[in-house]
């Protein structure tokens, strides 16, 4: 759905309510943890956040409210909306100054631990309200094993949309934009935290010598 202003709660609320009754536009469900399908352009981000649980649980914090999608120019009315399969969300984004909403569904959650690996994430895919087709995973993993923690954007897609097709050079730049902003906003997220903890511990350390 595109528009020259933003687009009220309400009209997003209507949007995705019709968006519920829709299937997938594509076939390949759930395959970001499998092998991406063919006919389809495969992007992968991935950096690493720091280390050790904390780093991990705050990471999980993020993708919990949705952090990872606050981006300024891209964001998710999606805060209050449980992460949980089947779940159906929007996402909006302001380029050349008009407003898109895309609608995507929870395909599946991810919070295991197999070994020394620990990951928390989720996958969703697109509903017919979506410029683009295709599916999108969002994962944090922590490896026991050296303690580092990586945020992790895996994405199979190709347009849907006829301005998507026609103006597809500038959806690639913004899709690179995209994991590059969130990975950004992860970062920062997490480090900001870890640098309280390190001060609140300082803190603590100084106040016991006293």
């Amino acid at each position: 759905m595109f528009s020259f202003r933003k687009p009220s709660l309400e009209a997003v609320h209507r949007f995705l309510t019709q968006q519920r009754k829709c299937d997938f536009t594509y076939s390949a469900i759930g395959d970001t943890e499998k092998t991406p399908p063919a006919g389809f352009v495969v992007d992968h981000t991935r950096v690493r956040l720091g280390d050790g649980e904390q780093v991990f649980n705050e990471a999980k914090a993020t993708i919990k409210r949705w952090g990872h999608f606050q981006l300024g120019w891209v964001e998710s009315n999606s805060c209050d909306i449980p992460l949980e399969q089947g779940q159906v969300v929007g996402v909006l984004a302001k380029v050349f100054g008009v407003w898109c909403l895309n609608a995507c569904r929870i395909v599946s959650v991810i919070d295991s631990a197999t070994g020394d690996l620990h990951r928390f994430g989720f996958v969703y895919g697109t509903l017919p309200g979506h410029v683009e087709c295709g599916e999108e995973r969002f994962l944090i993993e922590w490896d026991q094993s050296n303690d580092s923690v990586w945020y992790d954007i895996l994405a199979f897609s190709r347009p849907h949309h006829v301005l998507a097709r026609i103006g597809y050079p500038v959806v690639r730049r913004l899709q690179k934009k995209f994991a590059r902003d969130s990975a950004a906003v992860m970062q920062r997220d997490v480090s900001s935290v870890a640098s309280m903890t390190a001060r609140r511990s300082w803190c603590e350390d100084w106040e016991a010598e006293k």
